[in-house]
């Protein structure tokens, strides 16, 4: 048992050279001869290859220092400082031969020793393969290092060589300088010779050169000439010839500023050409101030030139061009030419300081206030056109074009004064657009006076109320929806104007959404209550149906219009102004109140209709003397048939309503009304002469204990609503009449008829058909009271009446 010692080495060669790796690579080798093959172990290759994956998993953990439990993602194993592990630092073979010896079987003890010598044999092969493929990269790295070596010897030979040449070019340098100072010095003295002998040459022949110059027209050149002589001839004009040179020049550029003076004062050139004259007048010791005032009087004289060809433009007889083409001709010819006096004043003349520049900001001040004036002329003339796009880009280039000269002139206000423009222009178009929205308006109203007219007149049947309504609605919208597109164009990214505080708050919240869309909103809504303003004849020639069709479209507005509008104006222009502005709640309150008030108009224009024709029925018929009814009345048919239009008019925009439960049969209930007992009591011809005065005396109290009725009580948004106030201002006007004739016993039933026949076909349009029997029953009543033989017609023969009629 203790022979087996020799069989458990250390896992891993103890010589640390290549030639020891290179045995081991042998020794691997020679184990795996055929000798002992495969087929000697235990397993056979079927368990070697799983092994041989075991290992290089853990020599992959033995790289990264990781223990087989913690690349498991386990606690770690046993305490690496333990003697007894064999992948450990500290493994101590004779502790692990004793443990093993007290602790093991001998079964278990052989299969330690068959497990061991496996692990060993595959750990010889891993290594030989790692050997066998990193060979070529050893051998590569070794002739490398060589190679390197020999390298390094050479460059050490040839820098040696290059330091012994650099110290022979020392000296050699050396005893050329010691040679050659002498003749430096010398030469250095001829050299300055020279240059003072090209010196007095070039002063010698200055005259002739200025001369040469000015025949030449090289008037820089002659400047240029002078203002490098000058000192010189200045300090030595105490010699004779220095004198005579000094004076010679001096005629000469008298001469030279006389003929510059005269190119300037012709002004023929351009203003670069003058700011040249004026530079070259300066370096010649001319005036500044006259020269200042002579080179602004120029330049006026230029600008002013524009400014007439600007105002022939807006003249009434050739054709103006368009204000694109109007502000680029500004923007090119006077504001160019502003920008280049301002420029060359200021680099000519900016010795004279603060005065320079207010006497420059004042003339600028002076001629951009003429330009202004014409460009306002201008625009004027486009405030007709519904397009803002042509509009938006001149005033975009007349803006961007001032921006040189109002950071040149800051004190000019130029382009605070071109700012002011284009806020004014745009308060003008906003104006504008709101004229044209109620101008829109108006003409959707008159299209559908006319839709309405038409089918009377041409006898053919036009476009119903939902449909004219649905075109009116669209057509508004469209315009509102253009209108903001048009002036949505004054807050586009890409215009110059647009960052200005004015178009970021005040024009996006008091311009565009209170003065266009909230105005406009009002003005339509105070349009739509002008109709009801005048209830005779001139609210007579309104069309009922028109009424009816704004008081829907007021209430649309309130539902859902005014809230999109508004919402989409907030979203095109983000406003940034804390300003007040009008709630949605309170539009939405002023169109449902403009609503309100034209439906309940409508119902009294129709009521009034109604009305008419029964109230001339009543005083046109002798009462007295009438005839047995045999039928009823054409009139009365003649209501029921307008009922009948109205209930399917207003259905057509509103909605039913609610009724309260009806009776199983509404027109028996009616007529059981008026062949009660009470009735036929109230109408005996047996009564005493007392008997009219206990009538009157039951009517009142009757009329104590009956639920009062308000004939002009508020109208609700549906169609019940409407019909009902229509029916009582028309039942309310018959009583009324009623009361103001006199019946005879025929007369008397002529009403017991007609009332019967009402009830039959009103009571269905009403909230409550209640009402209809109250309103009739006090119809027949007061005809009762005023009817001296008051005998009622029997209920079978008013049913038979009613029916056949």
């Amino acid at each position: 048992y203790g022979s087996r010692k020799f069989l458990l080495p250390s896992p891993f060669p103890a010589s640390s050279s290549w030639a020891a790796v290179g045995a081991m690579a042998a020794a691997a080798t020679a184990g795996s001869s055929p000798g002992s093959g495969p087929g000697d172990s235990p397993e056979g290759p079927e368990a070697e290859a799983p092994e041989r994956r075991r290992k290089a998993h853990g020599m992959l953990k033995l790289y990264y220092g990781l223990s087989e439990g913690e690349a498991a993602g386990r606690p770690a194993g046993p305490d690496p400082l333990d003697p007894t592990d064999l992948n450990g630092a500290h493994f101590d073979p004779e502790v692990y031969l004793d443990k093993l010896r007290r602790e093991c079987p001998l079964a278990q003890l052989m299969d330690s020793e068959t497990d061991m010598v496996r692990q060993i044999r595959a750990l010889d092969s891993d290594m030989q393969t790692l050997v066998y493929e990193n060979y070529n990269k050893f051998i590569s790295a070794t002739d490398t290092i060589r190679k390197m070596k020999n390298d390094f010897r050479k460059m050490e030979d040839e820098m040696d060589r290059l330091a012994t040449n650099m110290a022979v070019i020392t000296d050699f340098s050396a005893r050329i300088s010691a040679t050659l100072q002498d003749r430096h010095e010398r030469i250095t003295k001829l050299a300055g010779v020279h240059a003072l002998l090209r010196k007095l040459q070039f002063l010698f022949e200055l005259p002739s050169r200025l001369t040469k110059c000015v025949e030449l027209g090289a008037y820089g050149q002659a400047v240029r000439y002078q203002g490098r002589a000058q000192a010189v001839l200045q300090q030595y004009q105490h010699l004779p010839s220095f004198r005579a040179i000094q004076d010679d020049c001096q005629v000469i550029t008298a001469r030279l500023a006389q003929q510059l003076r005269q190119r300037f004062r012709e002004g023929g050139s351009g203003a670069p050409e003058q700011a040249e004259c004026v530079e070259l007048l300066l370096a010649l010791g001319e005036p500044a101030e006259e020269l200042c005032e002579e080179f602004l009087a120029h330049a006026r004289g230029r600008l002013e030139e524009e400014l007439r060809s600007l105002e022939a433009e807006l003249g009434p007889s050739p054709p103006a061009p368009d204000v694109l083409e109007f502000t680029d001709h500004g923007g090119s010819g006077f504001v160019g030419g502003l920008c280049h006096v301002a420029a060359a004043y200021q680099e000519l003349f900016a010795v004279q300081g603060p005065a320079g520049a207010e006497k420059l900001a004042a003339f600028a001040r002076e001629l951009g206030s003429r330009y202004f004036a014409l460009v306002e002329r201008r625009l004027a003339q486009e405030q007709g056109g519904g397009d803002n796009s042509l509009l938006v880009r001149a005033l975009d280039r007349f803006h961007r074009r001032l921006r040189a000269p109002g950071a040149l002139l800051a004190a000019a206000g130029l382009a605070d004064a071109a700012t002011e423009i284009v806020e004014r222009v745009a308060r003008e178009r906003l104006g504008h657009h709101l004229q044209g929205l109620r101008a829109a308006f108006l003409g959707c109203l008159t299209d559908v006076r006319q839709a309405l007219a038409a089918p009377r007149v041409a006898g053919k049947e036009g476009p119903g109320l939902a449909e004219l309504l649905a075109n009116v609605a669209s057509s508004i919208l469209s315009h509102i929806k253009a209108s903001l597109a048009a002036v949505h164009l004054f807050t586009a990214k890409e215009v110059s104007f647009s960052n200005k505080p004015y178009f970021r708050g005040e024009f996006c919240s008091q311009g565009v959404r209170e003065g266009l869309i909230v105005g406009f909103i009002r003005s339509m809504c105070q349009t739509a209550q002008s109709f009801c303003d005048s209830p005779g004849e001139k609210g007579g020639a309104t069309p009922p149906a028109l009424l009816l069709l704004l008081s829907r479209l007021c209430l649309d507005y309130e539902t859902a219009t005014i809230s999109y509008i508004l919402t989409l104006t907030d979203e095109q222009f983000l406003v940034q102004d804390q300003s007040p502005v009008t709630p949605v709640s309170t539009l939405c309150a002023e169109a449902r109140e403009t609503a309100r008030r034209l439906l309940t108009h409508y119902v009294k224009v129709q009521g009034l209709v109604i009305s008419q024709m029964l109230r001339k029925s009543v005083e046109t018929r002798d009462w007295l003397s009438t005839l047995e009814p045999r039928n009823v009345r054409a009139v009365m048919k003649r209501v029921v048939e307008d009922t009948t239009a109205i209930d399917v008019q207003v259905g057509l925009l509103y909605e039913e309503g609610v009724r309260k439960a009806q009776s199983s049969d509404s027109s028996k209930r009616t007529f059981s009304v008026y062949s009660s007992s009470r009735q036929q009591g109230r109408y005996a011809p047996s009564y005493t002469p007392s008997a009219p005065m206990d009538t009157n005396l039951l009517s009142n109290i009757q009329k104590l204990f009956s639920e009062r009725i308000d004939v002009f009580s508020p109208v609700e948004f549906n169609k019940v609503s409407v019909l009902t106030g229509i029916i009582k201002i028309s039942l309310k006007t018959l009583l009324e009449c009623v009361r103001l004739r006199t019946f005879g016993r025929f007369g008397l039933q002529q009403v017991q008829v007609d009332c019967h026949f009402l009830q039959l076909y009103l009571w269905r349009f009403v909230a409550d058909e209640e009402l209809v029997h109250l309103l009739l029953d006090e119809v027949v009543a007061s005809a009762a009271l005023r009817c001296p033989d008051p005998v009622p017609m029997e209920p079978s023969v008013v049913e038979v009446i009613c029916e056949r009629g």
